[in-house]
């Protein structure tokens, strides 16, 4: 089995390589990249394939277009930063594996930003103990935050609060409990609730759920719950009462996506999908120092022979 998936790993590789340097894709690619910043773009591609598994099981024209949704936005696909991330899952109806195009939570606070129309913008998990109240009529909150950040980091969130104030001081909050937020997320992400939804989160958070069961809980819900959350709190605020620029549109409507060649988007989570088939995000972590330079040469060559062919 080791030597199969080894030889099935080697296989997408050469295919995408290949893939990335026919002269179509390449035409693509420059249409939207450009000049200096396609030896950027290509690492980054090949760096997120390298690291993320399941991800090397899609195919080629899914993971491009994810990845030139992100670069038109002028989003940076690096995991660290957060703004978006290309999350691999089967498409039972196609038969295959595909790329989606993942917004994260900063990712939104970066296009609202670059409108210009926001003077403030802010999401944060409120921890146990820190809310004093929430007046959703007049729409102002009371918090005292636990001043020792290191201490604030460790205590769990009890729920979020999101606002954002324009330029000219028309003034918008929101604050859901945890209980709504994993209503919420139990409804929308079928990942969340066919492996157990709140129950499993509670007790993946305690430290309960045995290694060998890991991979059940690989939907962001269950890996980042509060980014996923801060996400779902910017989005309910800024499309229900905010100024949306045009990027900031596409990047909504196209949230959770694949992206087609044509730029059509095809949405998949909310799909039915049986107990052995498990969306497979992609893996919080990039190509870095740790990676192996054999990994790091395979990049050059790629970027080598896209650019010299």
């Amino acid at each position: 089995m080791a030597v199969q998936n080894s030889l099935a790993s080697r296989q997408t590789k050469t295919g995408l390589t290949a893939y990335l340097t026919q002269d179509a894709v390449k035409k693509q690619i420059n249409s939207v990249v450009g000049g200096k910043n396609g030896t950027r773009f290509i690492s980054s591609i090949v760096s997120a394939v390298q690291v993320t598994p399941a991800l090397q099981e899609c195919t080629n024209p899914s993971i491009l277009s994810a990845a030139l949704l992100g670069e038109a936005l002028k989003l940076s696909p690096s995991p660290q930063l957060g703004q978006f991330y290309m999350v691999p899952f089967d498409n039972k109806k196609k038969g295959v594996k595909e790329a989606q195009f993942q917004l994260g939570y900063k990712g939104y606070i970066q296009l609202a930003e670059r409108s210009g129309y926001y003077k403030k913008l802010n999401v944060l998990a409120i921890k146990e103990g820190e809310l004093i109240q929430y007046d959703p009529l007049n729409e102002e909150i009371e918090v005292e935050l636990i001043e020792d950040d290191v201490i604030r980091e460790e205590t769990p969130a009890m729920g979020y609060y999101a606002m954002f104030e324009y330029e000219n001081g028309f003034r918008k909050t929101m604050y859901w409990s945890k209980k709504k937020m994993l209503a919420h997320a139990e409804k929308y992400s079928q990942a969340f609730k066919r492996n157990g939804g709140a129950k499993s989160l509670e007790l993946l958070e305690q430290g309960k759920i045995p290694e060998k069961e890991m991979w059940k809980y690989s939907s962001f819900w269950f890996k980042d719950f509060d980014g996923m959350a801060m996400k779902t709190m910017l989005r309910q605020l800024i499309s229900k009462w905010g100024i949306m620029s045009i990027d900031l549109q596409t990047a909504v409507d196209k949230d959770m996506a694949v992206i087609h060649e044509d730029g059509s988007a095809e949405f998949v989570e909310s799909e039915p999908e049986s107990e052995d088939t498990v969306v497979s995000d992609q893996e919080l972590n990039e190509v870095s120092e740790d990676v192996p330079n054999s990994k790091k040469e395979e990049n050059k060559d790629i970027e080598s022979e896209f650019f010299n062919n």
